[in-house]
């Protein structure tokens, strides 16, 4: 049963566990579980999709329960009505925060010579710094990591990890934009391989009044479990 964090007549949103794809896609056809599909079959009617979360991040997953909801709320996510907030682990320690305002390419699957490069802001903040005993280099026998709260401006496809590699704190667990020596030793140090990345909370106009909704999903226990690590 996936966990539902808010549900009326016309919306619903979940947590969504890490490893679940939102729907059915070509980039990983053999998957055959879906959060559309199990959503609708434990509601028992069917759901609308209104934005995405990448198959690797956990967290707020917003739906619509008519194709006319889903018409209103789309739009939200794109012209930025939608403001959402997001937790990850990085590489490194970063500075106390600041802002990413570093051009995207349209897709993240092509390189980037060639395509659109699309304007894009993530303004973030550090929460905590952790060092580890990883070593991925002869000359050091720690490695150092921080939390870090993101929240994009713009809705651009792996924005949030393609902002953070740009700052050189990639995601751990990203297999995309990250390091896969670290993100290994990572996961054997921490007993549990997944890409660290949460949306935490989405505020957005509800689509029938607009009144102002603060959806938030909790952090797994394994997300609370990082700050005992020695």
């Amino acid at each position: 049963m996936l966990p539902i964090v808010h549900i009326d007549e016309h919306i619903v949103a979940i947590n969504k566990p890490a490893g679940l794809l939102v729907h059915r896609t070509a980039i990983d056809a053999q998957e055959q579980v879906f959060a559309l599909q199990m959503l609708r079959d434990q509601l028992g009617r069917p759901v609308w999709p209104v934005h995405r979360l990448d198959k690797g991040t956990s967290g707020l997953l917003l739906f619509a329960l008519s194709s006319e909801m889903a018409a209103l709320l789309a739009p939200m996510f794109e012209q930025g009505s939608a403001k959402k907030r997001y937790q990850a682990l990085v590489r490194g320690w970063p500075q106390d925060g600041g802002v990413i305002e570093h051009p995207l390419a349209r897709d993240p699957e092509l390189p980037s010579a060639g395509q659109t490069m699309l304007a894009s802001r993530t303004d973030w903040q550090c929460l905590a710094r952790f060092e580890w005993p990883i070593q991925t280099q002869a000359t050091f026998e720690t490695s150092r990591f921080a939390l870090v709260e993101a929240r994009p401006l713009t809705g651009r496809r792996h924005q949030i990890r393609r902002h953070l590699r740009h700052i050189a704190h990639p995601i751990i667990g990203d297999s995309t934009h990250g390091k896969g020596p670290l993100n290994r030793k990572v996961a054997e140090y921490l007993g549990l391989q997944r890409l660290w990345l949460h949306g935490l909370e989405l505020q957005i106009p509800h689509p029938v009044g607009g009144a102002l909704l603060n959806l938030q999903a909790p952090l797994g226990p394994e997300w609370e479990a990082l700050s005992t690590q020695d």
